[in-house]
């Protein structure tokens, strides 16, 4: 239970990273003593840092979010190239690549990135998602003008040779082996997204399929290199103790000198067809100590919504599974005793459609069929009643609150902007994400729920230590 429950916490930050959050300056102490409603039309303003957005000559994209609270700088470089952007038969060629960057470039010797940054006290790390791949540094404003510098380097001159190339490849298969071979949790989830997924490239995990990650070659990554990393397909977020005229010359005298050397074009995908049939997942493993419940829903995401359908799930998510409040853990944990946590997410931050899902984990002598069973009365319910107006009031409200604590991170505020605006979003959308979640009504959130809370959208999955009998 305890690998599940990291999963989906881990599933649910990734979703929260790509929430369309706003900018305010209400303060913490005003917030709490704010009626729900007054903090839901104070939404309805636009708030936050003056964020700056312009582009240089070679197509790349320049977001500034000025934060003086302290003399750090986050300087992150997105590219629109993820899993989902893979070739078929070469799954996990963008987290591959991910990792060979680090490898040295045409000037900068294998390992001296990570060696100069550490030299100033500096953080940074990567990672790479189904929609994109983020590099980021948090340094000092006086080494802004460096880490441009080496960035701007490895997005044209990355030097790949044979023997790092296969030594790379051990280090991905080891981390797979550490997050998904030894991680029941992960197991279930990656059986489980395969089956919601079938024929979008979703479906296919980030750190790919062991046996393809194996068939890798040089050729497989210089061909995925060349293709998306170019200044064109990229957006650079710059946030905190920096102005855009600084941001704007650095950018020009360092990225600014990198060719275009790609056209990308359209990310067309394979589209899911219209789900038929409700699908299933049952596991053992004798590692689990206790056994889980999961269901996962395909719906919109905000890229692929209609009519703000995506905002409704955001609150539907909070009302039916947001914490201990939630319809659910009310239901099952603290009424029916049956479960030992409950709960459920939207993650709206994708490209193309994305899932809803549920969650819980039986107790004592209750078993998987009585906690789905349980929440299926939940859902059953909610469709046949609907919510109500108390319950969105509130979830309206603690949405726009976390939207407003999220921002005392500079790194989120990065996060946010950098993961919205690569995914097709702008300044002025993230901007009024928490107006739009305040002019959610009763009636669209039953909309979505009735129109997408269907069995024959979904995936059960089953957890258990022991051989589930038929």
């Amino acid at each position: 239970m305890k690998e599940l429950l990291m999963s989906l916490k881990k599933s649910i930050k990734a979703a929260a990273f790509a929430l369309l959050l706003g900018s305010t300056a209400i303060s913490f102490s005003t917030l709490f003593s704010t009626p729900l409603t007054s903090t839901v039309q104070a939404a309805e303003e636009k708030f936050g840092p003056e964020v700056t957005s312009f582009f240089l000559d070679n197509g790349l994209q320049v977001i500034v979010i000025p934060d003086r609270r302290a003399p750090v700088v986050t300087h992150m470089i997105w590219y629109r190239a993820g899993s989902a952007d893979e070739p078929p038969g070469k799954s996990g060629i963008a987290h591959y690549l991910e990792h060979l960057m680090f490898k040295g470039t045409k000037t900068i010797k294998n390992g001296e990135f990570s060696a100069r940054v550490a030299a100033i006290g500096g953080q940074e790390n990567a990672f790479t998602s189904t929609d994109y791949t983020a590099y980021f540094q948090r340094v000092t404003p006086q080494a802004l003008e460096d880490m441009m510098t080496l960035e701007a380097d490895r997005m044209e001159n990355l030097v790949l040779e044979q023997d790092k190339i296969i030594a790379e490849r051990d280090v991905v298969n080891e981390e797979r082996n550490t997050r998904t071979e030894n991680n029941p949790g992960s197991l279930l989830r990656e059986a489980m997204a395969a089956a919601l997924y079938q024929n979008h490239r979703y479906g296919i995990p980030i750190i790919g399929w062991k046996h393809e990650v194996n068939a890798l070659t040089k050729d497989d990554a210089i061909a995925f290199y060349d293709k998306f990393y170019t200044p064109n397909n990229a957006v650079l977020v710059v946030a905190g103790d920096v102005d855009a005229e600084t941001v704007k010359m650095l950018a020009k005298k360092t990225y600014g000198k990198v060719k275009r050397r790609a056209e990308p074009g359209v990310r067309n995908r394979p589209s899911e067809p219209e789900p038929r049939a409700a699908r299933r997942i049952e596991m053992s493993d004798a590692r689990v100590r206790t056994p889980s419940f999961q269901r996962l829903y395909l719906v919109p995401s905000y890229n692929s919504d209609e009519d703000g359908e995506a905002e409704a799930f955001e609150v539907l998510a909070e009302i039916i599974g947001g914490g201990s409040t939630s319809r659910m853990y009310k239901s099952i944990v603290i009424g029916k005793k049956i479960a030992t946590s409950a709960g459920g997410w939207y993650q709206g931050g994708a490209l193309d459609h994305t899932e809803f899902g549920f969650y819980s984990s039986p107790r004592g002598a209750a078993t998987l069929k009585d906690v789905e069973a349980a929440t299926d009365e939940v859902i059953a319910e909610l469709l046949k009643n609907g919510v109500t107006e108390k319950e969105v009031s509130r979830a309206r409200s603690r949405l726009v609150k976390q939207a407003v604590f999220s921002q005392d991170s500079q790194s989120s505020l990065a996060r946010i902007y950098g993961g919205s605006i690569i995914l097709g979003s702008t300044i002025e959308k993230i901007e009024n994400w928490p107006k739009r979640i305040g002019e959610v009504t009763v009636e669209s959130v039953n909309a979505v729920a009735r129109k997408f809370l269907k069995k024959k959208r979904s995936v059960t999955g089953y957890l258990s230590p022991e051989r589930i009998e038929g």
